[in-house]
């Protein structure tokens, strides 16, 4: 069926990119095709169906935030104890690292201490197959191996530098230093990891190693590290969006909303949530707008029935 879909799409693609087309000279007029405005009709939302879906999503982040209706809600608004913004004036030495797809990024940054062209360096490993799905340990074994390449290759093996550990994939964070993966997603299905503390097996597969000294000082969502990155240099962003391997998105909610939080109530009394909404209509609210090829898609992936925002909204899954 996917198969059937994708031809179809290049098809329909190929009969588009014909009618644009005009010889030189006065623009030839090519009359709409009924059938391709027949078979793309459905994947056209009107007015209506859209103040539907924005209104459903509102609510569905409304119980996410609430004490009794997390548990059945599939935005679950997770709170990241983030609860300051960047204000561009932060100066020092920093490693980060971002995983949440088949490659991974670690960077050594200079905040407010060098020229612009050396104020970062950068390197992207790759996740081969195998060590995605194959053990929790050979993962984090794999990562630190990178991590160990990379500062002995910019030669700050030898400090001990404060490392942000972007980790893109659902979590229940429990502080800012840990943080349970609730599930994977993406392809990932590492044994032994989901319920466990991401940042905890980094640091023991890092220890283990015994040639580098790193220390996760913070451990948060791609979403999350977006929003911090443009209030550095743009102080009025509230919210973090990405649309790439993944579908989520974060904001700036105050204390008060957020019933599950456990923490105090010191200034400033606000938090960035995480919603992991790449599962918003995994409990259904979304039926009313999902076509055959939605459920034809979801029903060739690995983790069928989870994550339908997600996969109807990112093109990359149609390749």
């Amino acid at each position: 069926m996917v198969d059937e879909i994708r031809h179809q799409y290049e098809e329909d693609i190929l009969n588009l990119s014909f009618s644009g087309r005009h010889t030189l000279g006065t623009p030839k007029v090519i009359p709409p095709d009924p059938q391709l405005e027949e078979r793309c009709s459905n994947l056209i939302l009107s007015d209506d169906q859209i103040e539907r879906v924005s209104a459903t999503l509102l609510k569905e982040i409304e119980n996410g935030l609430r004490q009794k209706t997390n548990g059945e809600a599939d935005i679950k608004c997770y709170p990241t104890y983030v609860r300051n913004l960047p204000n561009g004036e932060e100066r020092g030495k920093f490693l980060a690292l971002d995983l949440g797809g088949t490659n991974f990024r670690v960077l050594l940054i200079h905040l407010g201490e060098a020229t612009p062209e050396k104020e970062f360096a950068s390197r992207i490993f790759a996740v081969p197959h195998q060590i995605m799905t194959g053990p929790g340990e050979a993962l984090f074994d794999h990562i630190a191996e990178c991590l160990a390449l990379f500062v002995k290759e910019y030669k700050v093996d030898k400090e001990v530098i404060p490392l942000g550990f972007t980790f893109s994939f659902p979590c229940r964070q429990e502080g800012l230093t840990k943080a349970r993966l609730v599930q994977w997603t993406k392809g990932f299905t590492c044994a032994n990891v989901e319920g466990e503390d991401v940042v905890e097996l980094l640091q023991r597969a890092i220890h283990k190693r015994g040639d580098v000294t790193i220390e996760v000082m913070a451990v948060l969502n791609d979403t999350t590290g977006t929003l911090m990155a443009c209030a550095y240099k743009q102080p009025a962003c509230r919210i973090g969006l990405i649309v790439g391997t993944g579908l989520n998105a974060c904001y700036v909610e105050k204390l008060d909303n957020i019933e599950r939080w456990d923490g105090d109530f010191d200034d400033p009394k606000q938090c960035i949530i995480n919603t992991e909404w790449g599962a918003f209509g995994d409990n259904g609210c979304l039926d009313f707008v999902r076509t055959e090829y939605d459920k034809a898609l979801d029903a060739a992936t690995l983790n069928r029935g989870r994550q339908l925002y997600e996969k109807n909204g990112i093109w990359h899954v149609y390749g």
